[in-house]
C-alpha cells in the first residue's frame, strides 16, 4: 500500500501533521490516544510506565512523519511504534515473562480441553466435538460481571495470546494491523487468537451455560 492508495482522509492527516498542523495532532491523539494506552498496557503492566511509553509514541510519531511511507494505515503504523516501544520497556523493566509466540520451547499446547473430543478410535466420528460449546445468548455476554471474568481471562493469558485478541476483539484491529504491529506472520496471529479465543471462552462457560 503506497500513500496514493491512503484514505483521502488519511492523506489529509498525514500531510497536515508534517506541516506541523496543531489541530492535526489533536485530531490524532483523539482518535488513538486510548488505544495505544490499551496496547501498552498489554506489555507493561504499570500504568504510569504505559502512559509514559504513549508519550514517547507521540514524540517519535512526530518525528518519524515524514518518514511514513504509507504501507500501512496511520492507525497501524502508530500502534506498531507503540507496541515495539511497550515491548521495549517491558523487556528492560523485567516486568514480563519471556516473549514467545507458542509458550515454552517444544511445548504443544492444546487450544481446547482434549476431553471436550470424542477418541480418535470413534466409530463414526474421530476427533469431532463430545460437547459441543452451547449458544450463549448476545444479553448474557454483555453484563458487567461477564466482562470482568472477560477481562480477568485477558489478564492470565500468556503474553503473545493476550497481545493478540487485546488487539483484535478488544481494539477491533484487523489481522493485517495485528501482524504489522507484532511482527508476526499471518499463520501465526490466527493460531494465537484462536487458542486466545478458547481459553478465554472455556473461563466464561461455567458462569454462563445452565448447571
Amino acid at each position: 500500500m503506497g500513500e496514493a492508495e491512503l484514505h483521502p482522509e488519511e492523506l489529509s492527516l498525514v500531510a497536515a501533521l508534517r506541516e506541523g498542523d496543531e489541530s492535526a495532532f489533536l485530531e490524532v491523539v483523539r482518535r488513538y490516544h486510548s488505544s495505544m494506552l490499551r496496547v501498552a498496557q498489554v506489555f507493561v503492566r504499570n500504568p504510569a510506565l504505559a502512559e509514559e511509553v504513549v508519550q514517547e509514541t507521540w514524540l517519535a510519531v512526530l518525528e518519524g512523519i515524514s518518514r511514513f511511507e504509507g504501507r500501512s494505515s496511520l492507525r497501524s503504523w502508530i500502534l506498531r511504534i507503540v507496541a515495539n516501544r511497550a515491548r521495549t520497556r517491558a523487556e528492560r523493566e523485567a516486568r514480563t515473562e519471556p516473549f514467545s509466540s507458542f509458550g515454552e520451547e517444544g511445548e504443544s499446547e492444546a487450544a481446547v480441553d482434549e476431553s471436550r473430543f470424542l477418541p480418535a478410535d470413534h466409530p463414526r466420528w474421530p476427533g469431532h466435538w463430545s460437547a459441543p460449546p452451547s449458544a450463549w445468548a448476545d444479553e448474557s455476554l454483555l453484563t458487567r460481571e461477564t466482562l470482568e471474568l472477560a477481562q480477568k481471562a485477558i489478564e492470565r493469558l500468556p503474553a503473545m495470546q493476550k497481545q493478540v485478541i487485546v488487539l483484535r476483539d478488544v481494539e477491533g484491529c484487523s489481522a493485517e494491523e495485528v501482524c504489522l504491529a507484532l511482527d508476526l506472520s499471518d499463520a501465526n496471529q490466527r493460531v494465537l487468537l484462536h487458542r486466545a479465543r478458547s481459553k478465554v471462552r472455556a473461563a466464561l462457560e461455567e458462569h454462563l451455560e445452565p448447571r
